[in-house]
């Protein structure tokens, strides 16, 4: 039986992805399992794979790309025990790469079970984008309730993900976000601040008299700067990401990271720590299971509800890309890769 998927031919634009057929399903390996995969999604990260950009992927063309899955346990590997893994129980899986697929093997330690009845787009939204949200938010700045917070990208998949979080612990929030996100950002409980036509540190100060709790940065470059001037004593700045520097728009990831290293060291009250969800994966594998199933009993009960921008098919992984680097989605591009889905 052939299946279908999407590969990077070589590292460069969206105009490199490829959708090719393979001639016969991968077969599961002892320990491994064969998903029939539902959805994914296209997000920054990916992006960054495809230019060959992303330093936790060493892997070269040809490959399919692909960062997280929700799809259908097909066939177990020799050797697989885990009573919950049968044919047809739906799961999720951050596999950085790979997810551009009909069908993928993975290590079953890796599988986490989708509760039934959950739509799939949305539980493939949760598995990076919120995942990232809840342990920054928890694990990382440990938001206590009622905090101050300021979320940059606050219209994109993460920053929408963070805000729903916070309203569920009555945070003060402020997003940065284009003016044609603002209403979305309003909608959601935060203030908007347009990042391009004011100081947004500048704006925190006057909105709030001393800073806020935390501040969540991908953009990298001066941005940190600006997000660590943003805090009130006692603050902590998450960094998680280097937009700026991947996208050629100032900053260097290695220069970056030693700021952040150095304002540690600093007498000023204040910390800062980076985040990166495959990083804590490896190290604490235990807490993404956890995570994901907490999230999975929220969105089960309505308390929570992922902004999905898009549903495109497979095929359309190219445009999806292009639409990601405008900065022209509202929440999370999701592919549909089966019609199962």
């Amino acid at each position: 039986m052939s299946y279908k998927r999407v590969i990077i031919t070589q590292f460069g634009g969206p105009e490199v992805l490829q959708v090719i057929e393979e001639e016969a399903l991968p077969e599961p390996g002892p320990g491994e399992v064969r998903v029939k995969v539902l959805v994914t999604s296209a997000c920054f990260t990916d992006t960054m794979i495809r230019k060959g950009k992303y330093p936790d992927v060493k892997e070269k063309p040809p490959f399919s790309p692909g960062y997280d899955m929700v799809g259908v346990v097909d066939k177990l590997g020799e050797g697989v025990t885990r009573p919950d893994l049968n044919v047809g129980q739906m799961v999720a899986d951050l596999t950085v790469i790979g997810a551009y697929s009909e069908y993928i093997c993975r290590p079953e330690s890796r599988l986490v079970p989708v509760p039934d009845g959950l739509d799939p787009a949305e539980a493939v939204s949760l598995v990076l984008s919120y995942v990232t949200a809840h342990q920054m938010l928890h694990r990382s700045a440990k938001i206590r309730r009622g905090q101050r917070i300021l979320v940059h990208g606050a219209g994109g998949a993460v920053g929408t993900a963070m805000l729903q979080l916070g309203n569920l612990l009555d945070l003060e929030m402020y997003g940065t976000a284009s003016k044609s996100k603002h209403e979305l950002v309003a909608s959601l409980g935060a203030t908007p601040i347009d990042y391009r036509s004011e100081d947004f540190s500048e704006r925190i100060h006057r909105l709030t008299g001393d800073g806020v709790d935390a501040a969540f940065d991908p953009i990298g470059g001066d941005n940190f700067r600006r997000s660590f001037r943003s805090l009130r004593p006692g603050g902590v700045l998450v960094a998680y990401g280097f937009y700026n520097a991947t996208m050629g728009k100032g900053g260097s990831i290695p220069f970056d990271f030693v700021r952040l290293q150095l304002w540690n060291i600093l007498p000023n009250g204040r910390s800062t720590t980076f985040y990166s969800i495959g990083a804590l994966r490896e190290k604490q594998p235990d807490w993404f299971a956890a995570d994901l199933a907490a999230l999975f009993d929220l969105l089960a009960q309505g308390k929570i509800k992922p902004v999905i921008a898009q549903r495109m098919g497979l095929a359309e992984a190219a445009r999806a890309h292009e639409l990601i680097e405008q900065a022209a989605v509202k929440g999370k591009i999701v592919l549909i890769v089966s019609e199962q889905a």
